[in-house]
């Protein structure tokens, strides 16, 4: 993929600030025709650029839901690849309810030269998620990839969200759901990095 061009850096900056704004209003704000916005969200789309998503606050901030917040780092074993991390685990139907569930966020990375799995798992209390982890994700990671599979757990409490994605700093620049009108174009964040 190549960089975004002029126009699509403005349509992007439009999107970021609010994901429901329609082509319509993107073209009155950014002065590009309406045509042109319309073709280039669907081509940012079709080619996996643009991802939407809605985040409902479940923590103590908002539903309450989950309060307890805990980052986990799994150290695989070595000889267990991305693939088959993907093809066994991921894929898989019987992890399906336990991450929309519990899971808010993970990623595949390394950690000393072996495939790690870094999770962000929420629960209503601390107990609880100790027990969802240890008593399911933990058997569930054995059962599929070997009893042997995992080398090290590291742990860490999350106590507070500052920055998601990162543009979305919820206590300062979000408002009704969407980013605040006033917060500048030169702090969100599309596809350059600048010279702070």
């Amino acid at each position: 993929m190549g960089e975004l061009d002029e126009n699509e850096v403005k349509i992007v900056r439009e999107l970021i600030r609010n994901p429901r704004i329609s082509d319509n209003q993107i073209a009155k704000k950014t002065k590009i025709p309406v045509m042109t916005v319309n073709r280039k969200r669907k081509k940012l789309e079709k080619q996996n650029l643009l991802r939407y998503y809605t985040s409902l606050d479940t923590g103590a901030d908002g539903t309450g839901v989950f309060v307890a917040k805990q980052m986990y780092i799994i150290k695989f074993k070595i000889g267990i690849t991305r693939n088959e991390y993907l093809k066994k685990v991921e894929f898989s139907n019987e992890l399906k309810h336990f991450s929309s569930s519990y899971m808010s966020l993970s990623y595949l990375g390394e950690k000393d030269g072996h495939l790690a799995l870094i999770l962000i798992l929420d629960a209503k209390t601390e107990s609880d998620l100790v027990d969802e982890f240890n008593g399911k994700m933990v058997p569930y990671l054995k059962k599929t990839l070997g009893e042997d599979a995992i080398r090290e757990i590291i742990s860490t409490r999350i106590t507070n969200t500052i920055r998601r994605h990162h543009n979305y700093l919820p206590h300062i620049n979000m408002e009704n759901g969407i980013m605040k009108e006033d917060w500048p174009d030169e702090l969100i964040f599309v596809d350059k990095v600048g010279n702070v």
